[in-house]
């Protein structure tokens, strides 16, 4: 082959892989400008100070940052601090000690392979019904099919009695309400009173939605454990499936043997939720750089796996210890790992026979995490 023959086949190669790219940085661009303009800018130093911020872009401080500093729960600006000030105290994300590790393992168990399968009904039924219009050469968008999967998972898990649809937007809104209060940047008036009005509202649902007879942990576990799990699948699957579709992996999602290796992959390139936000606290050392107690530590996922320099390679995948630690590390990984995985597959393998191309596709410029606020898809050649 020539070498202008040669140039014309990497060329032709790449095409699907820069416009899956092109699109995905889309989400990021809409939806947190400013921030992660400041990340891509800071990625060269593989950890930054800023005041009391200190960035985290590299793999091993990442590590450090989850596994070797000791993190405040409860701090401003983290997870379980927005949640004890929204006065939903009590929940998995401010707890410490005995109470945490005891809240950990019961959602570990109804997050576990069993737990998995006995859900796994609920969203096989949302795929069969809402992709059915393929089948005719309609249109499909992914984002309420998302928000309908991800509610009615969350529903059957928490027990609760509720139209999927309205959880799945009240967790939303309680999430993008109270999302400035985790991130680096301007405090806007009246975002306060939005935000526990948005937490007052999701609270109230899952109380009033509440079947199970022991309701120990409270509306407030269930609903902090609805907001992440709503949140971070309608971020996951239309992208993952956006991205399949512009970098032609169908043949991979088709084949069982090859499937979960691109859904590895998937969620390590676009990384749902690409930065955790955490505070020290007490002192130690983040991949060189001391921390102090109260620091705030910017921990990001994205680039700790790579994802923005690399796209998803089914022949040559990240090894499974990077891949995960999109989902966290330690005692700080996230407990619906498996969950994430088994949906993002059934989807895929219900989409494959389709090979769907989007067709629109449109940034929410208000979501907690980057997200689509619509993306259509159609079948494509098969």
């Amino acid at each position: 082959m020539s070498g202008r023959s040669r140039s014309a086949t990497e060329n032709t190669k790449k095409r699907p892989f820069l416009t899956a790219r092109r699109r995905d940085r889309r989400v990021y661009l809409r939806s947190h400008p400013v921030l992660f303009a400041l990340l891509s800018v800071t990625r060269r130093w593989p950890v930054l100070r800023w005041g009391r911020t200190v960035l985290v872009h590299d793999r091993q401080a990442y590590l450090d940052g989850l596994t070797r500093v000791p993190l405040d729960r409860v701090a401003a600006g983290t997870t379980g601090g927005t949640a004890r000030r929204l006065e939903a105290e009590g929940l998995l994300f401010d707890q410490e000690g005995t109470a945490h590790r005891g809240t950990r393992r019961s959602v570990h168990e109804g997050l576990g392979a069993a737990g998995v399968d006995r859900l796994r009904p609920v969203w096989l039924e949302v795929l069969d019904r809402r992709l059915a219009p393929l089948a005719q050469g309609g249109h499909v968008d992914l984002v309420p099919l998302a928000m309908e999967l991800a509610g009615a998972t969350t529903a059957a898990l928490l027990d609760l009695d509720v139209d999927p649809l309205v959880l799945a937007q009240a967790a939303r809104v309680a999430a993008a309400a109270t999302a400035h209060e985790q991130l680096p940047g301007l405090r806007w008036p009246g975002r306060d009173r939005a935000a526990r009005l948005a937490a007052a509202r999701l609270t109230d649902l899952i109380a009033t939605a509440t079947t199970a007879t022991d309701s120990a942990d409270g509306s407030g576990l269930a609903g902090m454990l609805a907001v992440a799990a709503i949140n971070t699948t309608v971020a996951a699957l239309p992208r993952a499936v956006a991205w399949c579709a512009d970098d032609r992996l169908w043949d991979w999602a088709a084949d069982p043997a090859t499937r979960g290796v691109l859904v590895a992959e998937l969620l390590r390139v676009t990384a749902p939720s690409p930065l955790l936000p955490r505070v020290a606290a007490s002192s130690g050392t983040v991949g060189g750089c001391p921390v102090r107690a109260g620091d705030r530590l910017v921990l990001v996922a994205r680039h700790a796996v790579d994802a923005h320099r690399s796209g998803p390679d089914c022949a040559d995948p990240a090894p499974a210890r990077v891949a995960q630690l999109v989902f966290g590390a330690g005692s700080h990984a996230c407990p619906g790992a498996r969950l994430a995985r088994a949906q993002l597959s059934d989807t895929l393998a219900a989409l494959a026979a389709y090979r769907p191309v989007v067709v629109r596709a449109r940034a929410d410029r208000r979501a907690a995490l980057p997200s689509w606020a619509s993306l259509v898809i159609q079948a494509g050649r098969r």
